[in-house]
């Protein structure tokens, strides 16, 4: 079921994002004209917004696509920090850890839970189960905490990384969609002009309104998606980075832990 997430979130933004467009913005309340919807009232934004054409629904569409996904990146990288501060935590095992304490760090783990804690309670579970195995001697307990602790890196990281590729695609996407109904406003407008021989206001307005509600469209679906792939990035790396300093730690306690037996 967790493979169709995605593909069940995205056909619901396309469902939602069509609904407001046909049922909202096209509402024949917002219309001087309610059966060609040609003409919005004067001031009214919905109607005018919905002159954009179709491509403004994937638009919108596009946008609550990026918010939906903001929401669920923000929920699950918060939850694999875990319960408590990482850099707090952190400390806390480093503190059992040279005390001697293992079993204080491994309960400390499984209370914070998260990606943090998994990764530590990996590799100090390993030096447990192989800390008096006579197979295991010297350099050999800290290469086998540290395939430990890799395993449960590349098991975690993606975890992290993952819905990022979402947001990179729809601010590419975004982009594209606002530019093409930017053209195809600009074509409409041209085209009225050159039927009719003169101009028509209604018509040149109708195609000065697709082209600009749709680069409007595609760039605040584009600056959403822009934005929040980079923070969520920054965020993902300095998680990772502290992970990585909280292992050196690690192996350099279980490397004196090792010398001193």
């Amino acid at each position: 079921m967790k493979k169709y997430v995605n593909i069940i979130v995205i056909t619901l933004a396309l469902v939602v994002g069509y609904c407001i467009y046909f049922l909202i913005l096209g509402n024949p309340a917002n219309f001087v004209d309610p059966l060609l919807k040609h003409e919005p009232k004067p001031g009214n934004l919905l109607g005018t917004i919905y002159t954009g054409g179709p491509l403004v629904g994937l638009l919108i569409s596009l946008i609550i696509i990026s918010i939906a996904f903001v929401f669920e990146r923000y929920f699950s990288i918060n939850k694999a920090q875990g319960k408590a501060s990482p850099d707090i935590f952190i400390q806390s095992v480093i503190k059992d850890l040279e005390k001697g304490d293992l079993k204080g760090a491994v309960a400390k783990c499984d209370t914070q839970r998260g990606s943090i804690a998994n990764i530590l309670r990996a590799g100090i579970n390993r030096f447990v189960e192989i800390e008096n195995d006579p197979e295991f001697a010297g350099e050999k307990k800290l290469t086998e905490v540290q395939r430990a602790i890799d395993e449960s890196m590349n098991l975690e990281t993606p975890l992290l990384e993952k819905n990022l590729v979402v947001l990179s695609t729809v601010a590419s996407i975004a982009t594209m969609v606002g530019l093409l109904g930017t053209t195809l406003g600009m074509i409409r407008a041209f085209q009225a002009l050159a039927v009719s021989g003169t101009v028509s206001a209604i018509q040149l307005s109708i195609g000065i309104s697709e082209a600009l509600y749709n680069t409007a469209g595609g760039l605040a679906a584009a600056i959403i998606s822009i934005v929040a792939y980079n923070f969520f990035t920054t965020k993902v790396d300095n998680f990772i980075y502290s992970i990585d300093e909280a292992v050196l730690d690690i192996i350099a306690i279980f490397t004196l832990r090792t010398k001193n037996k």
